[in-house]
């Protein structure tokens, strides 16, 4: 969590010297919600940065009450295509600029700490005062998530109950009686019949920015709370859906007075350079009484300690008997799922203490094979490249990074292409960052050993390997390609290479279960290409 606010932090400091605007303190960033950065006047006060709502994961809101001007920025990390981005601009619900693509020739590069460096561009300076700002944004490639950031001038509009609708049981099912444009308090009597209680709020733009809660007034505590307002059958006189609230009349234990608070969902945490008091912030606030009359009271109070504690002692008895249960089963799942990790641990070991001998000999052949020849020289530089590749392959690790695997292909590449003479190429995905990206520790070297002992070691000068480490999504996909005259796949072959390979693979699979491992072979007289997929590995 530190590395992400101290990366943050540096690309915020580092985006504030690409602009620079009179009456904008670009000196201060401010997150804005989702790839949306902001900055305001320098003397604003009570910015309310980034909200976001449980019930509207793709919506961001800030609340600037008292900001004249805000410059809205974008940035894209280097994983991200800016080309694919489209974004509409609206200014009081008014589109002033539609479904827009990213100029990419005005993204700029800007450092995020010392790994990752991102590039952004402004939309440009709007007048906030009094208006409300909406940034529309979606990625063509993922058109099903589209992303909104609202920035918002004005006075946020004291929510109003439009009414109250009581529901009834009847002989044919149910019905309500209504109660609409209540006054500051609204009686309201409860039968044996009544089962649910519906409130009503005027429409607005910004239903889900607020939030439902009801206070007992005799114990001042909470007894009801919502963050969602349900849509539909309740019409305004514009024809339009009524936002509405359902609350059980259960929850009404006693007769007595009851408040309704309606308000915003401000974080007011989430705000810098804040000075609105307690009492400032209740003008956004509504506040209704219900003054509730029970034909029969639930529980007298002695009968309901009763019930609570035998509730509470029988609820209490079967979570301990349940988490007992639960315990030791799961100590038992766990002991046998540590047991077979370990198992096919030792498998995959001892199939390893196989692949390294296999190497080692057929390394060993090379450099008799050069000394044979009289290459002195060559057995040399063989031996020395020999030396350091032997301690890698020895090396009891079971990941390594793609940095070392490649190191460990280049090294052995090198080996052989002093005793046949080939051409050999390992290329990557720009995107790839090698160093901290781990696969298990020789996981190509079979399959590159097959492609030079029998694929191109006969061509000499003429033949060539490719290794290519490529992403795809998420996907990290290992690919060795050779130009020799490739084999029949279908056959059983003595080598020991493949076979090991593939009962490594499926160890692996057994282990990384969330990550398979995939192989797919495709040999002709053309040429062999091996393909190793990690599937969702990056």
């Amino acid at each position: 969590m530190k590395k992400i606010i101290f990366t943050f932090l540096s690309f915020m400091i580092a985006l504030s010297t690409v602009n620079a605007q009179k009456g904008i303190n670009f000196n201060r960033i401010y997150a804005a919600g989702g790839k949306m950065l902001m900055c305001v006047d320098s003397a604003a006060k009570n910015v309310f940065y980034a909200n976001v709502f449980q019930n509207q994961p793709h919506t961001a809101f800030s609340f600037l009450p008292e900001v004249h001007n805000v410059n809205i920025q974008i940035y894209f990390r280097k994983t991200d295509s800016p080309q694919h981005y489209r974004y509409t601009i609206l200014e009081n619900n008014k589109p002033i600029v539609v479904n827009k693509p990213i100029d990419i020739t005005q993204l700029k590069d800007a450092h995020a700490g010392d790994e990752e460096v991102l590039r952004s561009t402004t939309f440009g300076t709007f007048p906030i005062k009094d208006k409300v700002i909406t940034i529309i944004t979606y990625d063509i490639q993922k058109p099903q998530d589209v992303y909104t950031t609202v920035f918002y001038g004005k006075p946020i509009p004291r929510a109003k109950i439009r009414g109250f609708a009581k529901r009834f049981k009847t002989d044919k099912g149910v019905d309500y009686s209504w109660i609409t444009n209540p006054k500051d308090i609204t009686k309201l009597t409860f039968t044996e019949k009544d089962d649910e209680l519906t409130l009503i709020k005027d429409k607005s733009d910004i239903d889900y920015l607020y939030s439902t809660s009801i206070k007992d007034k005799q114990t001042n505590k909470i007894i009801f709370e919502s963050t969602t307002w349900k849509y539909g059958g309740y019409l305004e006189e514009s024809r339009q859906f009524s936002p509405y609230v359902k609350i059980e009349r259960s929850i009404f234990k006693k007769s007595g007075d009851y408040e309704i608070i309606i308000q915003p969902l401000i974080r007011r945490e989430g705000c810098l350079d804040c000075d609105l008091s307690g009492k400032d912030f209740e003008k956004y606030v509504t506040r209704h009484t219900l003054s509730i009359t029970l034909d029969e009271e639930n529980y007298t109070k002695k009968e309901l300690l009763i019930y609570t504690l035998i509730v509470a002692l029988s609820i209490g008895l079967i979570f301990l008997i349940i988490l007992y249960f639960i315990k030791k089963r799961n100590k038992k799942k766990l002991a046998e799922n540590e047991q077979q990790k370990n198992i096919t641990k030792l498998q995959l070991n001892s199939i390893r203490s196989q692949l390294n001998p296999h190497f080692l000999f057929n390394a060993l052949s090379g450099i008799q094979n050069l000394m044979n020849k009289n290459e002195t020289d060559n057995a040399n530089k063989y031996l020395s490249k020999f030396a350091r590749l032997t301690r890698n392959v020895l090396d009891s690790k079971e990941l390594i990074s793609l940095a070392q695997e490649k190191t460990l292909l280049d090294d052995y590449l090198q080996m052989e292409q002093l005793r046949f003479g080939f051409q050999y190429e390992i290329n990557q995905s720009e995107s790839l960052d090698l160093a901290n990206i781990e696969i298990p520790s020789m996981l190509l070297q079979p399959f590159v050993e097959n492609a030079v002992k029998h694929g191109i070691s006969q061509k000499a000068t003429d033949g060539r390997v490719v290794i290519t480490f490529v992403k795809q999504a998420n996907d990290l996909v290992l690919t060795v390609a050779d130009n020799g005259n490739g084999f029949d796949t279908g056959k059983k072959y003595n080598g020991l290479g493949l076979p090991l390979s593939d009962s490594r693979i499926g160890l692996l699979n057994s282990i990384y279960k969330e990550n398979r491992f995939t192989l797919a072979i495709q040999s002709t007289i053309n040429g062999t290409e091996v393909r190793l997929t990690l599937t969702d590995w990056l």
